[in-house]
């Protein structure tokens, strides 16, 4: 940065967020794969595989997101982001009724879920916001 540039804090505050994004998706994806190594074999093409690809499509929206041209795209994968965490969300409650995971263990990863879930809503919102102005 030359003496001439300042810093753009808005900018700095938002890779920031992103990386707490990234960071915090995954470990949903290694808590969604770890949980899913104990279930059934029967359902390896059904419910874990289901959870599996869910939780692979956090990160990847995140990323392919971010290297989109604009930040209107960004904001739309960000979306779909949070719609994969929404079939994680229902994919545990239905695999805790299933009593493939303890409900202490699905409720440890629906805290998870809900933490990012608030992560990608913030930043989400945060960049609409931009958008705006």
């Amino acid at each position: 940065m030359t003496s001439k540039q300042k810093p753009n804090r808005r900018r700095d505050a938002g890779t920031l967020q992103r990386l707490s994004c990234l960071a915090e998706s995954d470990g949903v994806l290694g808590n969604i794969y770890q949980a899913t190594s104990t279930f059934p074999k029967h359902e390896a093409l059904a419910l874990t595989s289901q959870l599996r690809r869910a939780a692979v499509s956090i990160p990847s929206n995140i990323a392919e997101g971010q290297s989109r041209f604009s930040q209107r795209e960004f904001a739309h994968f960000l979306a779909n982001a949070r719609g994969s965490l929404g079939e994680i969300e229902t994919q545990l409650l239905i695999a805790r009724d299933l009593k493939y995971l303890r409900p202490e263990a699905a409720l440890e990863l629906l805290k998870s879920a809900d933490e990012l879930s608030r992560i990608l809503t913030g930043l989400r919102d945060s960049i609409r916001r931009q958008v705006e102005s």
